[in-house]
């Protein structure tokens, strides 16, 4: 039986032969045996390609500052296995980990598990004791056939569709939608943030009959206030989003708009709304590093999330501009750096290799730049953040992106040297 955090987590990554395996049959039969535990009285289920980690901490930050008991769920983490599971705004214990882990190893009988969806079956099971008064559940991957779709939420947040995840999900954005659009429940809110569904999205959502919610015009003042039309005509004006980028008062609009079709399930007040929407972080999401040229680290792995990024990058002062750039091998590599190759001046390769074996090799990420300027390929990320900060000047700017794990690597480096 394996007794620590790391020893559960290697058991779980080697327990399936596939890393994987879309469906809710192996997943729903352990989850009935620990006896179905929901996560709390209230569920919030967020999907979709990009924003479901700042909308949820959106709406963790909301429930939190009206006074709620409130858990959180998201994947992948960035530094420990912890943060995928917070209680009240704490990532979990290793030995609460590792409890919830011995009681699903005890359920599981023969049934072989991956490791997300072991990870997903113990928050469940955390969350369940704590107790909470409500919980916010971000899906994984798709919608229809993942593991947090066991559970049936009492409103549904949509944040994007676009093509990611092809080979799971489908080759199209109508695919995609299908997929995702399964998070909704009948006769419950379902709030779509992405401003151009597909057609399967909306199909679905009148199908089984939910209550779909359209995000409004939003008004945004000169000193970045807002305001934000509500259903039943009345507006809420909101401060500026606590999370930098283009696309954040999208996902705090979609997150308002879910807690208000809630109002009456929960301590609702507008100002618990401006005070969450202020004051909500997430990491890595457009995070600034703590060092002497301005250094700016984001998650973006996809073209719509690239593009968002370029969006904000083309808002901001004018400055050079070096990006360090690493991806995974089975991502549309050309089409995440197409959008940023106008707003960025050289690039500074860095080799993922060490950190995933699904990692691009640099030659990878040379090939998909097409010719625009590649300062280094450097061997890890100290490396790289020396010789981009060294290409951008003292008074540049470097931008480290690419993937999770990308931003991970930049802040373990960061980490190391303060």
């Amino acid at each position: 039986m394996p007794r620590t955090l790391a020893d559960w987590l290697h058991h779980y990554e080697a327990l399936h032969p596939r890393p994987i395996d879309m469906g809710l049959e192996r997943v729903g039969e352990v989850w009935r045996r620990l006896g179905s535990p929901r996560p709390a009285p209230l569920c919030l289920v967020v999907g979709g390609t990009n924003g479901k980690g700042s909308t949820v901490a959106c709406l963790e930050a909301c429930l939190r500052a009206a006074g709620h008991r409130v858990g959180a769920y998201t994947s992948p983490h960035l530094l420990r296995y912890n943060e995928r599971i917070r209680i009240d705004g704490e990532d979990v214990s290793d030995a609460a980990l590792c409890g919830a882990f011995e009681r699903i190893e005890a359920a599981r009988g023969e049934i072989a598990l991956t490791y997300f969806e072991a990870g997903t079956l113990a928050a469940f099971v955390l969350m369940a004791e704590s107790p909470l008064e409500a919980a916010v559940l971000e899906i994984g991957l798709g919608g229809r056939l993942d593991a947090v779709n066991l559970v049936d939420g009492d409103a549904a947040i949509l944040t994007s569709v676009d093509l990611d995840h092809m080979d799971y999900l489908g080759p199209t954005r109508e695919h995609i939608g299908a997929e995702k659009a399964w998070i909704f429940r009948r006769g419950c809110p379902a709030i779509l943030a992405e401003p151009d569904p597909p057609a399967s999205v909306l199909i679905h959502a009148e199908r089984i009959g939910t209550d779909l919610y359209r995000l409004p015009e939003i008004a945004v003042e000169a000193c970045g206030n807002w305001s934000l039309p509500l259903p039943d005509g009345q507006a809420l004006r909101l401060p500026p989003p606590g999370l930098p980028g283009p696309s954040q008062r999208r996902n705090a609009a979609a997150a308002t708009l879910a807690l208000w079709a809630l109002r009456e399930h929960w301590r609702y007040s507008p100002e618990a709304l401006a005070a969450g929407i202020g004051s909500a972080r997430a990491t890595g999401r457009l995070q600034r590093l703590p060092l002497a040229v301005e250094t700016w680290v984001d998650v973006a792995h996809n073209p719509e999330s690239a593009r968002e990024l370029a969006n904000w990058l083309a808002r901001q002062p004018s400055r050079r501009t070096v990006a360090v750039y690493a991806a995974l091998a089975d991502k549309d590599l050309a089409a995440i750096v197409e959008p940023l190759l106008p707003v960025v001046e050289g690039w500074v390769l860095h080799d993922l290799r060490p950190s995933s074996p699904r990692a691009a090799e640099p030659a990878l990420l040379r090939a998909a730049l097409h010719g625009a300027p590649v300062f280094t390929e450097a061997p890890d990320m100290p490396a790289a953040l020396a010789s981009a900060t060294a290409a951008a000047g003292a008074q540049g700017r470097v931008l480290v992106f690419g993937s999770f794990l990308t931003v991970a690597d930049a802040l373990r480096a960061v980490q190391a040297t303060s």
